[in-house]
């Protein structure tokens, strides 16, 4: 499958190894938050811009019957989230939904994280796109229908304080998933194609890590075997 990426499919080939890092298990519970928070760092360590989205999700069948998900008024009940949210790359017009099998009828068809072309944008001022703003992708016999909450549900997310306690977290675990993709990037048929993204930290990191050992130290963080100023080798890792 490597062999056959495309620049313009960072977007997917990044997503397999953002649970190879979440399976230790150090990030919390609320999975939807917490695997978008990671996945923001983790494109922005590769230089992809990436921006959290809540929404309201309705999956309906063929026959017209559904189920609803998340909510345009989305809370926090102590330490838990109750809504859904989602990644808008407004810079490919990509819409990720990372944790979509986390619902039955999703994941009962098998084919992974759900990503599609949007309209979706950021507005000048940096906010999102207006909220009751849809998207509409489809997945086997399933239509999802994805409503946008609003920007003011992200600051409700992102400042609040299980979030932020576990920031320094969804950002190591950000760097683990991009460090994991340069590798698969930089193989054989890949790292040619990789060079010609349009994402210039990519093609940065992917030239300064060259052909360089790696591992996953004991903390499961990985590292690569780079020389530094001096010409001594060190085990380094990504910083964003």
């Amino acid at each position: 499958m490597l062999e056959q990426a495309k620049p313009d499919q960072l977007v997917e080939l990044v997503l397999p190894y953002l649970w190879v890092a979440l399976a230790d298990g150090r990030v919390p519970a609320n999975v939807c938050v917490d695997a978008c928070l990671t996945l923001r760092n983790a494109y922005g360590q590769l230089g992809v811009r990436a921006e959290l989205l809540p929404v309201d999700l309705a999956i309906r069948n063929r026959d017209g019957s559904g189920v609803r998900y998340g909510s345009l008024t989305p809370s926090w009940t102590g330490s838990s989230w109750n809504g859904h949210c989602v990644l808008v790359l407004p810079d490919s017009d990509r819409f990720v939904d990372v944790t979509v099998e986390q619902f039955d009828e999703v994941r009962e068809i098998g084919m992974g994280p759900m990503v599609g072309k949007t309209a979706l944008s950021i507005d000048g001022d940096g906010s999102l796109m207006e909220p009751g703003a849809q998207v509409v992708l489809r997945r086997g016999d399933l239509t999802l229908t994805y409503t946008v909450a609003g920007p003011e549900v992200v600051a409700s997310i992102v400042e609040h304080p299980e979030a932020v306690a576990h920031a320094d977290g969804h950002r190591r675990t950000g760097v683990n998933v991009a460090s994991y993709t340069l590798v698969a990037l930089r193989g054989e048929g890949v790292r040619g194609r990789a060079l010609q993204a349009p994402h210039p930290r990519l093609r940065a990191l992917l030239r300064a890590v060259g052909d360089a050992p790696y591992e996953a130290d004991e903390a499961g963080d990985v590292r690569f075997c780079l020389p530094d100023q001096t010409g001594q080798e060190r085990w380094l890792r990504l910083v964003l």
